[in-house]
């Protein structure tokens, strides 16, 4: 089975052409080599996904007729993700929130000038400690 048809069938993608085109821009590699998205690949073959600025690592088990379950993807993959790495993920999540709620769209004029009243503070402060 083909790569990209690998990732979209276990859910890694949404749409097998987003999982075509990661591969073309070499976010994806099979046992460390960079691959094209026509690559077959087989049981016990790693592959690596960069997706979301994480790098998840999986086993192929098996390969799929079609697109499965999200149920059933552990039956055909093994993931082998460090624990750093996501948590990772959840600290980019929390970092974004950090200062507007979401919904409440663009900043306006007087935030902006807050937030960099607040850059320019830091930048002060850390001077001054250095002295």
């Amino acid at each position: 089975m083909r790569v990209d048809k690998y990732l979209w069938c276990i859910r890694y993608f949404k749409t097998r052409s987003i999982a075509t085109k990661a591969c073309k821009e070499s976010k994806v590699r099979v046992n460390g080599d960079l691959i094209k998205p026509s690559r077959e690949v087989y049981p016990m073959d790693k592959i690596t996904v960069r997706k979301n600025q994480v790098n998840y690592e999986l086993i192929v088990l098996d390969t799929p007729d079609s697109r499965i379950g999200a149920k059933l993807v552990d039956i055909y993959r093994k993931d082998t993700t460090p624990k750093e790495a996501l948590q990772k993920l959840d600290l980019l999540k929390y970092s974004k929130d950090y200062y507007r709620k979401k919904g409440t769209g663009r900043p306006t004029k007087k935030d902006r000038r807050d937030i960099e009243d607040w850059h320019t503070e830091g930048a002060i402060g850390s001077s001054e400690e250095e002295e």
